[in-house]
């Protein structure tokens, strides 16, 4: 728990360098972070790569910005580490879990098997040693598969947008299935992929993309704003919608 703390001071710290465009002594910062070992857990609880990640490119300061930038690297191998294990043990857990097949198994024994599959399906396999993503990432329902080129092209230019900085890789978010999200809930609203559907997708690529306005995209990304919100808003509300950071940022900075 201390740990955290610790982390989390630095962090809001950093948050201020880069709120007052101050970056001086962002470098000890940054070298007390080097010094601590990071677990995924205080990584994702307390968002510390973001604001290393804002420092980084607000600071003119080369020894700054290769700190950063190492210390995003290193941070990314845990959250890489987190998703290979939990993809390796949900295909064991598939395989343990499939039914055999031979040609000496009686007839019961097979209606038996296709039984317990039907009513008792796998669970989704957990570990306690390494934690899930935050809800905020892993939250998002599936988005429909549509085969229609011109909204899957749109999915495809939201992609892009949302992956304008390095922020999606910090975060850890499936930007292919979050824009899908978007894409579904604008196409929800029109039946249509007529010139209202198209003028409201190129609204919001425009706002994800805006650079006076990172903090939108961010939110977007962390699921402080959900896909049907960023949706339907229009341009006044995004532009206050993105005054906030992800988590308990957002509030710290509305009561400055």
């Amino acid at each position: 728990m201390a740990k955290n703390q610790e982390v989390e001071r630095i962090a809001k710290k950093l948050d201020k360098m880069v709120h007052k465009k101050n970056t001086d002594g962002a470098l000890d910062l940054l070298r007390e972070l080097k010094n601590i070992k990071m677990s995924l857990e205080t990584l994702q609880s307390t968002r510390v790569g973001m604001s290393v990640n804002a420092v980084r490119k607000q600071s003119s300061d080369d020894e700054v910005q290769t700190l950063a930038k190492a210390l995003i690297k290193s941070w990314k191998k845990l959250l890489d580490g987190s998703e290979g294990k939990s993809e390796e043990k949900e295909k064991e857990k598939k395989k343990e879990g499939s039914p055999v097949r031979s040609s000496s198994t009686s007839k019961d024994s097979c209606s038996s098997e296709k039984g317990m599959t039907s009513e008792d399906p796998p669970a989704t396999p957990t570990s306690p040693s390494s934690p899930t993503l935050p809800p905020m990432v892993t939250s998002f329902p599936p988005a429909p598969v549509t085969t229609d080129s011109v909204r899957n092209k749109c999915r495809e230019l939201l992609v892009a947008a949302l992956q304008t900085d390095d922020d999606h890789k910090t975060i850890g978010v499936d930007c292919k299935h979050l824009a899908a999200q978007i894409e579904d809930q604008i196409f929800q609203e029109f039946k249509s992929t007529d010139m209202k559907y198209k003028s409201r997708l190129r609204s919001r690529i425009s706002n994800l993309k805006d650079q006076k306005n990172p903090d939108l995209r961010r939110n977007v990304l962390c699921g402080n704003i959900s896909p049907q919100r960023i949706a339907c808003m229009t341009a006044d509300v995004s532009n206050a919608a993105g005054d906030g950071k992800c988590g308990a940022e957002a509030d710290e900075r509305g009561s400055d």
